[in-house]
């Protein structure tokens, strides 16, 4: 494994509202999540973690302290290099899903790569390739025509394909088997394996158990962080 960070965040506070609305999502949070190495983070809802995920790609910006992805600090740069660093570099798996429903599966899977120039012919053979890895056995069906399930395999097949270096996802497995989720996450795994950092959000202590560490979060502070060993779980 490689100890170079991917993804760094230093002192980070991020606050909602003003005045005396002012909600504190994150307080003070320092982590990095290293090239070849899964982090799992846990904590109770309303603890910070789909903030953190948020600040991490790029989705939000911190009111305090850095996010440096791939040696870029992100308030450095533009709304435009901001999209296309997360384009390029940050696969999302969003808790909502977030696909567009008038793109298939297929479709869905190949619009970030297209965005960033990538040829349609050479896309949609990615998309496929990593529609068959997540099981999806209908690629051309439309996000309404699948269940819960099927939507939560193209949302992965979407954060993966390509050659992202840092993958942020929160609860990938919510919707899922157990066999599937366990799919699901020896995938991730094997991105990890080839050099990816990945940022995990879940509930579960039995996915948790795939990471190499696992970060506790309550009221927007790490309490704790160990390193996972419940390798049976594998």
């Amino acid at each position: 494994m490689s100890f170079d960070p991917v993804v760094r965040l230093a002192d980070v506070t991020r606050v909602h509202g003003d005045g005396p609305q002012a909600v504190p999502a994150l307080r003070g949070v320092s982590m990095e999540v290293a090239a070849g190495e899964l982090v799992a983070v846990m904590g109770p809802s309303g603890s910070g973690k789909s903030t953190l995920l948020n600040l991490a790609g790029g989705l939000d910006l911190p009111t305090s302290g850095a996010v440096v992805v791939e040696g870029t600090p992100l308030t450095s740069l533009s709304a435009k290099e901001l999209a296309a660093l997360r384009r390029r570099h940050v696969g999302y798996v969003f808790q909502d899903l977030n696909l567009i429903p008038s793109l298939t599966a297929v479709e869905n899977v190949m619009l970030p790569r297209e965005l960033d120039g990538v040829r349609a012919r050479t896309a949609r053979s990615e998309a496929l390739e990593i529609l068959a890895e997540v099981g999806l056995a209908e690629p051309g069906r439309f996000p309404d025509e699948l269940s819960g399930g099927q939507r939560q395999r193209v949302a992965i097949a979407r954060a993966l394909a390509g050659e992202r270096r840092l993958i942020l996802a929160d609860e990938p497995t919510g919707a899922l088997d157990t066999p599937t989720g366990d799919d699901i996450l020896r995938l991730l795994r094997a991105r990890c394996d080839a050099g990816a950092a990945v940022l995990l959000v879940t509930h579960e202590p039995r996915y948790a158990a795939w990471a190499d560490r696992v970060v506790f979060l309550r009221d927007g502070e790490i309490t704790d962080s160990t390193e996972a060993a419940l390798e049976s779980a594998r």
